[in-house]
């Protein structure tokens, strides 16, 4: 939380404004692979329209993903071989997604658990410009050099955050123990 006075505030009424700060990996390019030992491809006889061609010769493929139960039918081509390339690469596309959405999921449950909702009730720090305060709300911490930590000097904040993260691990190890 910032509060300050904004130089066109003809009045001096302070304005408080919020922010929220989330740190992420980068999303990695996500390789998939099909096993051939994860897969069972079947052959048979296509249906509808193609007469004797269709009736005749097994062009029809079904490929069976055996981890997910996914399953995939293609009779679209008069070529068993060309069939099979395409149901493998329609398996392979489909279980991509369920993949990349998988990755979207745990990227937003992560992102969530950083951010929270942003809400007043769970600010951090508050950075007062016109009392030149900083409080750090988690440890109690207020400091009165408010243009010393703009500019980087972060030492005295990250000190006592320190020492309140050692004080909270021995209190769980105490507990757990």
């Amino acid at each position: 939380r910032v509060q300050r006075v904004p130089a066109t505030e003809a009045q001096g009424r302070i304005h408080t404004s919020t922010a929220t700060v989330a740190v992420l990996p980068e999303a990695a390019e996500i390789d998939f692979e099909l096993k051939p030992e994860e897969i069972r491809i079947e052959v048979c006889r296509a249906g509808g329209p193609g007469g004797q061609g269709v009736n005749t010769t097994d062009s029809a493929v079904q490929v069976l993903h055996i981890p997910t139960g996914t399953i995939v039918r293609c009779q679209d081509g008069r070529s068993q071989q060309k069939n099979k390339e395409k149901a493998l690469n329609i398996l392979r596309s489909r279980l991509l997604e369920v993949k990349q959405r998988e990755e979207a999921e745990k990227y937003a449950a992560h992102r969530k658990s950083q951010i929270g909702s942003g809400g007043r009730e769970e600010k951090i720090r508050t950075y007062n410009f016109p009392q030149n305060r900083v409080t750090d709300h988690r440890i109690g911490l207020t400091l009165y050099n408010l243009d010393r930590v703009m500019e980087g000097d972060l030492n005295e904040l990250i000190s006592a955050m320190q020492v309140a993260d050692l004080a909270e691990r021995l209190k769980e190890s105490a507990s757990t123990a």
